[in-house]
């Protein structure tokens, strides 16, 4: 894994996720928001790709300097454009909420199973997945218990993801890089080509690995080196801090390259 001050490409679009990866000890400062700002002003568009809920994309689709967002690991998209939001799912509305009773039972199995676990403060904002806290809200958990959440979920035939606070699990063939193409193709007329070419992620955990496998101008944040031995698609350039910093240290490379 190289340095961004390695990458010296212009790109349009940055592709970002969220928590630790934008966010620092769980808040979004000032230097990360700012950089979110000054990739706007640069004409460069930022497109979160995060794990969060419905009812948190749907602030930051409206309020942060971004085209749109990319929520619940790719159960749809949100963009806020003439004082209109648009939403797109990846699965029917109705077939969300008939999942909801199977992901009830892996809740009440995985609480009673899995001591320490608790289900996420913000699934009260979710339409399509459970997130169990690991690290969040809770005492951080052993791996071996992270993966026995892992387990239960895939054991109810669920699709699972490890960020770097919740287990997500699922119902749906999607994932974040599945809307992220449709998103780029249906709102920017991107090509594959394009994307390839024109686009950035960065990221910082196991669930962003589908993103840094796609886009060969790939990025982490410093806290990815905890994950890297279970990764077999790394980000080519890794920023030297963590979190937010990291992510705003990342930008000033995409600035520099574009003339700002």
């Amino acid at each position: 894994m190289r340095p961004p001050s390695d990458f010296s490409s212009k790109i349009r679009f940055v592709l970002t996720d969220i928590d630790d990866t934008l966010t620092h000890n769980g808040r979004l400062g000032p230097e990360a928001y700012q950089a979110l700002w000054d990739l706007h002003r640069a004409d460069i568009g930022v497109i979160p790709v995060t794990g969060r809920p419905a009812g948190w994309c749907e602030m930051i689709a409206r309020q942060w300097p971004v085209l749109g967002v990319i929520g619940e690991n790719g159960a749809f998209y949100f963009c806020y454009k003439n004082q209109k939001m648009k939403r797109v799912f990846s699965i029917p509305e109705t077939e969300m909420r008939k999942n909801q009773s199977r992901l009830d039972l892996i809740r009440k199995e995985i609480l009673e199973k899995i001591p320490g676990t608790a289900v996420a403060s913000d699934q009260f904002a979710r339409i399509n997945d459970l997130a169990i806290d690991f690290c969040e809200d809770v005492p951080a958990l052993p791996e071996v218990d992270i993966q026995k959440i892992v387990a239960v979920f895939k054991a109810h035939g669920a699709i699972a993801k490890v960020s770097s606070i919740h287990v997500n699990g699922w119902y749906g063939e999607f994932d974040k890089l599945s809307c992220a193409k449709r998103f780029l193709s249906e709102e920017l007329s991107l090509s594959p080509s394009e994307m390839l070419r024109d686009c950035v992620f960065v990221g910082d955990s196991p669930n962003d690995e589908p993103m840094w496998s796609y886009f060969p101008n790939s990025f982490g944040v410093a806290n990815v080196v905890r994950f890297v031995s279970a990764l077999k698609s790394p980000p080519t350039y890794v920023a030297v801090a963590e979190g937010g910093l990291g992510f705003h240290e990342i930008s000033r490379q995409f600035l520099k390259n574009s003339g700002n």
